[in-house]
């Protein structure tokens, strides 16, 4: 697992967190929290949870209506906001700033 400190290094990041399998937050790390508060690090932890959970399923159903393999299982995603992006692998996040997101970057930093 990642530590947080290497995901708040990324490019454009604003807030790195963990959450448990339930999306609460376990721990938090954010630079600056006049930039973002806790509580929209719990709503995202809640939202990493559920859309991780609907890609799976959506993954698995692609997967067995056609001959198109490799979608699942579903290892992490990208929910894009008006100012923020949330990247997710796992139980972790990082929380980025899309004037300055380096989407690739945020991936990178999970690792394999």
């Amino acid at each position: 697992m990642t530590n947080l400190k290497t995901l708040s290094s990324v490019p454009g990041a604003v807030a790195a967190f963990q959450f448990d399998e339930d999306g609460r937050p376990l721990d938090t790390l954010i630079p600056d929290e006049s930039v973002i508060d806790r509580e929209t690090i719990d709503l995202l932890g809640h939202l990493c949870v559920a859309n991780r959970a609907i890609g799976a399923m959506q993954a698995r159903g692609w997967e067995g209506v056609s001959d198109t393999k490799g979608f699942y299982p579903v290892r992490g995603f990208t929910f894009v906001g008006l100012d923020w992006s949330t990247v997710s692998r796992g139980h972790q996040a990082v929380v980025l700033s899309n004037e300055h997101a380096d989407y690739d970057a945020a991936y990178r930093a999970f690792g394999p």
